[in-house]
């Protein structure tokens, strides 16, 4: 099946396949689990550092750039939907990270945000991993759902490349809860479960991004930029903080100047 025959099928239905490819790499990473007990220091933080990058530079190149370039196109103040989106996105994010129940890896139960709960840790952990999955299965619904205003290769392109960066950031992701996790006592299979569980959101949020796409076509570059602020917001608060806790910050820089070069020549190369 080349490009143009899948300009054919619904938007929401690409957008739905797209986000089930990423819930399963997370899968492929929470895999990891079966094969290492413990996961080095360093090497989880080169992993969330390189998320951090894909993330970031799948916000400006994917979201935030279309965004800018569709308000000029239809005549609308260029800057205003990528600032009133953005920032709504990342509204978004920190009322959901006031409210939904959650623990940042390597934290103490005392550390835990959000709602007070008697949940186990093990649940606050993936509930961490799975409010920043939100962001990214809108990023996938909203990417796809541009079709429907702007069924063209460069469009399609530009939302596979999306949807192939955070599959890519979706397999350490996976790893860094499922491993973590067994070290914890959780047992192999639970762990396991529990990794992948994390990104079983993606498909949910991306087929409800595309769908309200559809539904007002307008306010597409505001849901780009939305879902741009969102996921900047989920790096800044959880991301970055992770990826440098310890002694090895240089790797996690490292981590991310990777990530954010492979997702920009992802972006550049497909689009």
């Amino acid at each position: 099946m080349n490009l143009e025959s899948l300009l054919n099928i619904n938007p929401v239905w690409l957008a739905l396949f797209a986000a089930i490819f990423t819930w399963f790499i997370t899968a492929l990473g929470a895999g990891m689990v079966f094969f290492f007990k413990t996961i080095n220091k360093k090497i989880l933080n080169s992993m969330l550092g390189f998320a951090s990058g894909v993330m970031i530079a799948a916000s400006f190149w994917s979201l935030l750039n279309p965004a800018i370039e569709m308000a000029e196109k239809d005549g609308q103040i260029t800057w205003l939907p990528a600032v009133v989106g953005f920032l709504s996105g990342g509204l978004f994010l920190f009322l959901i990270d006031k409210i939904l129940p959650h623990l940042h890896l390597g934290l103490p139960m005392n550390k835990a945000e959000g709602i007070k709960t008697t949940w186990q840790r093990s649940v606050l952990l993936v509930l961490a991993i799975t409010l920043h999955n939100i962001p990214e299965g809108l990023a996938i619904g909203v990417a796809f759902g541009a079709l429907a205003t702007d069924p063209t290769i460069g469009v399609l392109s530009g939302a596979i490349a999306l949807a192939v960066g955070i599959g890519l950031q979706n397999f350490p992701e996976g790893a860094a809860v499922s491993i973590p996790l067994r070290r914890e006592g959780v047992s192999m299979f639970k762990a396991f479960n529990l990794g992948q569980l994390s990104g079983i959101v993606e498909p949910i949020a991306a087929v409800i991004g595309a769908y309200l796409v559809l539904l007002i076509h307008p306010l597409l570059p505001y849901a780009l930029s939305f879902a741009a602020g969102a996921m900047i917001f989920v790096v800044i608060e959880e991301l970055i903080p992770e990826s440098q806790m310890g002694n090895e910050t240089d790797l996690s820089t490292v981590g991310a100047m990777i990530g954010f070069a492979l997702m920009m020549f992802l972006d550049v190369a497909l689009s």
